[in-house]
């Protein structure tokens, strides 16, 4: 900054104003200096100033895995918002793997991150470490899902309320014999939808055998196992409502596999509303969640806090919507029999036992 100074002959002072934008300079004066800058290739370095001023303008962002289809669109609602703002966004893929989420967390305060914005990992023990006021802690929103013991910000959809209301309109639909995937039980998110299913059951008095909840990890092979071993029993399910888009797009397949019909002997319906909902034969029933929604709500949260608004925690919550498309029918029009049932559940009750 020397340099320029003396080449453009004005102060350090200037030449700070014009890099950092902090001052108004007059134009001829700021086209001179920017002159010099681009004739030496000065670039400022981020990493002085953080040393300087102990904060970065870079925001970590850690997410359990940006190959689900859900992220993406969350954090491009983030990293849009902290653009605007000068600030930029350090993706993290954690695998779901706590272990590696505290390494992450513990190498973005090393880098003197300006705040982080965190989707949990399943298990995630970050309650413990990022205590809301800790020294040394920057500013921090859970987005997604709430770990055990979480007590800051967060940004979340209503889980619950948009499990109920895929669940009634199963039951609308005249279904009586529903079943569930869930996601795993650590995740809060999963814990809510299956509240929200449970809650819908319970007020139409239907019965909820064990064996119609099966637990998987929210992608599609697991969801395609799930479905697998529901759609074997005897007698089985008429609908499943699947927790994730991604566990629906795997019972599709596994109705197909077992040379049945959706939705004509199986309704389903999916949760996210992810974009291939559209395409897939038949078009998916979903609960919509607002995932660029998601991303830009907590990076507003994340830069008042950056900038040093206080205020008790915020828990905020967006709403979710159902779409209906074609893979639910009423009980009434479908051609739900045992005669219709894989062949693997014709057989005999005995290996139908066993496959359950």
């Amino acid at each position: 900054m020397r340099q320029i100074a003396e080449r453009a002959s004005v102060s350090i002072g200037t030449v700070s104003h014009v890099v950092n934008g902090t001052a108004p300079v007059r134009p001829k004066l700021r086209e001179r200096v920017l002159e010099v800058i681009r004739n030496l290739g000065f670039q400022p370095s981020a990493l002085a100033q953080g040393l300087r001023t102990n904060r970065t303008r870079m925001i970590g962002m850690i997410i359990p895995d940006i190959t689900n289809p859900f992220f993406p669109g969350l954090v491009r609602g983030a990293e849009d918002v902290a653009f605007k703002h000068s600030y930029r966004v350090i993706l993290c893929n954690t695998d779901n793997d706590p272990a590696k989420e505290s390494l992450y967390f513990n190498e973005l305060r090393s880098y003197r991150a300006a705040g982080l914005l965190i989707i949990p990992a399943a298990g995630s023990d970050i309650a413990s470490s990022l205590k809301p006021g800790t020294a040394g802690i920057p500013p921090v929103v859970c987005i997604d899902r709430r770990p055990d013991g979480w007590t800051g910000d967060s940004v979340v959809v209503a889980n619950e309320l948009g499990a109920y209301r895929a669940t009634q309109h199963l039951i609308q639909s005249g279904h009586r014999h529903i079943a569930v995937i869930t996601g795993p039980s650590l995740l809060a998110n999963s814990v809510e939808r299956l509240k929200g299913f449970r809650k819908a059951l319970k007020e139409a008095n239907l019965p909820l055998p064990a064996e119609f909840v099966q637990e998987a990890v929210f992608d599609t092979r697991s969801g395609f196992q799930a479905a697998r071993r529901l759609l074997r029993m005897l007698p089985r399910p008429t609908a499943i409502f699947a927790c994730n888009d991604l566990m629906a797009l795997g019972v599709l397949h596994a109705i197909h596999e077992l040379d049945l019909r959706c939705p004509e002997e199986i309704s389903l319906v999916g949760f996210d509303d992810l974009e291939f909902c559209e395409y897939t034969s038949p078009a998916l029933t979903s609960v919509y969640q607002p995932s660029y929604q998601l991303g830009a709500t907590a990076a507003n949260l994340l830069l008042e806090r950056i900038k040093g608004r206080k205020g008790s925690p915020k828990r905020l919550v967006l709403d979710t919507e159902l779409k209906l498309r074609n893979s639910v029918l009423p009980l009434e029009h479908s051609s739900w029999s045992v005669s219709r049932m894989p062949r693997t559940a014709r057989k005999s009750p005995r290996k139908v036992a066993a496959a359950r």
